[in-house]
């Protein structure tokens, strides 16, 4: 963690308010090494602000820094951006299937699952418990895939 003097950066950060457009343009050619973008004074203020903050701690991590170059290569590739897919259940959650006549039935903890009195860091391993073949957990439980919307309530299919 880098010793920050909190103090220096609200000193530096209200000079910052104070300037007007065309320092804040000069500023932004100091810490950005790069002709300022034709936005709004307002916006120059916050991000030149945000840089001297950035700069005075550190700046992003390595992983922070990798996953954001991910989504740039990802934007230019396809032209669009989403969040990240993945799946989300709640400590408390149960989840039923049926399986050759037997109701199984997982709660899903704070560490993972738990079914049959058994935890279990994942759903996969609970299915193959109950099938003895390799299965995806989510898909024998029925949850969406990935990256899918949960078909709407009103729509019929069949």
């Amino acid at each position: 963690m880098v010793s920050v003097d909190t103090p220096a950066i609200e000193r530096k950060l209200d000079r910052i308010r104070s300037l007007g457009l065309e320092e804040l343009r000069l500023e932004w050619r100091r810490l950005y090494h790069s002709e300022p973008p034709k936005i709004s004074r307002h916006l120059l203020v916050l991000a030149v602000g945000y840089r001297l903050q950035e700069i005075e701690h550190g700046g992003l991590g390595k992983a922070t820094r990798r996953k954001l170059q991910t989504i740039a290569k990802a934007l230019r590739t396809t032209g669009w951006v989403g969040p990240t897919p993945s799946l989300s259940l709640k400590p408390g959650a149960r989840l039923v299937r049926e399986w050759h006549g037997r109701t199984h039935t997982v709660t899903v903890t704070e560490d993972g699952f738990e079914y049959a009195g058994t935890s279990y860091p994942s759903l996969t391993k609970i299915a193959k418990k109950i099938t003895g073949a390799h299965w995806s957990g989510p898909r024998f439980f029925g949850l969406p895939a990935a990256g899918t919307e949960r078909p709407n309530n009103r729509e019929h299919h069949g």
